[in-house]
């Protein structure tokens, strides 16, 4: 198995899917960009508030995280596809949905502050 940058080819998810056209394998490119980004923003969220019963909590935590399981083993099944252009879009995602959730750059705390964390655990590879 080696990368590819043939787009007349590429299957993602199923059979004859995004298919031969160039305006389909851009659409499947849009779709892994944004579930990368939709990771993202599900490992920085803070949905869950103080006041919720632990109970409740506990259901809503246990759903988000298998929620975000679920769609970062997606992007994994995409990117094994081996299309270089399917790589570089769940990267790019990734990347991009740190950038505006997890990164600094959009947020009013400095590193020395106190911040709350996300609801879930970090993602590890």
């Amino acid at each position: 198995m080696a990368f590819s940058w043939a787009k007349t080819n590429t299957e993602i998810f199923f059979p004859n899917w995004p298919g031969h056209s160039l305006l389909s394998y851009v659409l499947a490119l849009l779709l892994v960009f944004l579930l990368s980004v939709f990771v993202e923003w599900l490992s920085h969220v803070r949905l869950i508030k103080s006041n919720t019963d632990s109970v409740m909590a506990g259901i809503l935590q246990t759903s988000m995280y298998a929620l975000r399981v679920a769609v970062a083993y997606l992007v994994m099944l995409a990117i094994m596809s081996f299309d270089g252009g399917v790589f570089l879009s769940a990267v790019g995602g990734y990347t991009f949905g740190f950038l505006v959730f997890g990164s600094q750059m959009f947020r009013k705390w400095r590193v020395g502050d106190y911040q709350e964390p996300s609801d879930l655990p970090p993602l590890n590879c």
